[in-house]
């Protein structure tokens, strides 16, 4: 199959959405497919990618680390006309998630449609912050859903949310899959030379994108309080974004800057090596759709210690990989930390044989299974044998007709807002 993957995010974006097309779309490709990537041009963005068109964006939109891409009429025309699309797939309601409605509908195409993120808390990007706009917002990715052909939930918390929340079209629970081999081997020790961690150490991890709605404040105070009863612990971030100055402010407030460790972007080998190089994985945020950063730190044999939310209680069974907190408490979590610090070695190695076990049941293969079985029969489905003449007439309908539904999306999330905010005043 020729699949079109359209991605507000990408690499070299640290995020779960840019991974986790990059991830499929290295799958898809292994097992023969074409797969045309369409994201917004970021900086140090890698160069002679191959099937990856960039789209002109505004970079680090309103302070963040995302690009916003620029409306081109036209661009992806000719590349689509050779590309021979038979699946499109928006990674995104808005921007480019916009254009892949357009594509599909005028070229009589199905659209699937992976809602990623809870939208509605990443509204601190945007001027104006306010409940109407997260009303707004909601109320977009829902209709946009809708006019999908078929929508993948990265898990069972966001079908459920999903349904609960108005979507009719077809859902299916597809995870992005974790490459367990990437991560089943590491060379932790030699991590822990490079950036001064002690081979005695006992390190509290994290990988992901540094960003407010990671609720990342909330887990370095946690740290923190760790750290301060157990002298031998340490502290190993991996990532950048907008919350390193605070993360770092509150690590040098405790005074524990010499026990903490940050170390950027890293992939592949030297990602591996990270992960190894830590003795269990911190995760507070409550902004997830699924636990894919959790998957790969399970797939290094590393014990998780979160906080009860969507995408995260799929993945996390307390006392059996990991413990999994219901309630935010800076007291209950450095405790959490501090039980597994204290495990005797036999306990610990129970918790990394369940990890690795958890790992496995969210291979990529799967995930990469059920998704192409999703594209054919959408395929299948809609699959047609108009005449030239007449394609080209359902073309310029379908293209009116979409227009007309964006335009009526646009108002409907619009009204729902401003009657959620007049309930509310």
């Amino acid at each position: 199959m020729n699949i079109v993957m359209l991605t507000n995010t990408f690499t070299p974006h640290v995020g779960g959405v840019a991974r986790s097309v990059a991830a499929f779309t290295s799958e898809y490709r292994r097992r023969g497919h074409r797969v045309l990537v369409v994201a917004p041009v970021f900086r140090n963005q890698p160069v002679n990618e191959t099937e990856v068109v960039r789209i002109p964006a505004i970079q680090n939109f309103n302070g963040s680390d995302f690009s916003v891409v620029l409306p081109v009429s036209g661009l992806l025309t000719e590349v689509l006309d050779e590309f021979a699309p038979d699946i499109i797939h928006a990674h995104h309601p808005y921007l480019l998630g916009v254009t892949a409605l357009r594509v599909a509908r005028y070229r009589e195409l199905p659209l699937v449609f992976t809602h990623h993120t809870l939208y509605e808390e990443y509204t601190h990007y945007v001027p104006g912050d306010a409940p109407k706009l997260r009303r707004f917002i909601i109320e977009a990715a829902i209709r946009y859903a809708n006019l999908s052909d078929q929508v993948f939930a990265p898990s069972e918390s966001i079908m459920t949310l999903l349904r609960e929340r108005g979507v009719v079209t077809p859902i299916t629970v597809v995870p992005t899959g974790v490459q367990t081999a990437h991560f089943a081997h590491g060379h932790g020790g030699r991590f822990r030379q490079s950036v001064g961690i002690p081979e005695d150490a006992f390190v509290v991890g994290h990988l992901g994108r540094l960003a407010p709605e990671k609720n990342l404040e909330f887990m370095t105070e946690a740290v923190a309080a760790f750290l301060k009863t157990t002298s031998r612990a340490h502290f190993l971030l991996i990532g950048t974004g907008p919350s390193v100055a605070v993360i770092r402010k509150i690590i040098s407030r405790e005074g524990l800057d010499a026990r903490f460790h940050i170390a950027g972007v890293l992939e592949r080998e030297q990602l591996a090596d990270a992960l190894h190089a830590m003795d269990l994985f911190a995760f507070a945020s409550k902004s997830e759709t699924q636990g894919m950063v959790l998957t790969e730190a399970m797939a290094a044999a590393l014990p998780v210690v979160a906080i009860d939310a969507n995408g995260v209680r799929e993945v996390v069974r307390d006392y059996s990989n990991g413990r999994l907190l219901h309630g935010e408490s800076i007291k209950a979590f450095a405790a959490a930390l501090q039980w597994m610090a204290e495990l005797p070695a036999e306990q610990y190695r129970d918790l990394q044989r369940a990890a690795l076990d958890t790992a496995e049941a969210f291979s990529m293969a799967h995930s990469a299974d059920k998704a192409l079985s999703c594209y054919a029969s959408l395929r299948e489905r809609m699959s047609t044998d108009k005449s030239e003449q007449e394609e080209h007439w359902h073309h310029l309908l379908n293209l009116i007709k979409v227009e007309w539904e964006i335009l009526k999306g646009i108002g409907s999330a619009t009204d729902a807002a401003l009657a959620a905010d007049e309930e509310s005043g």
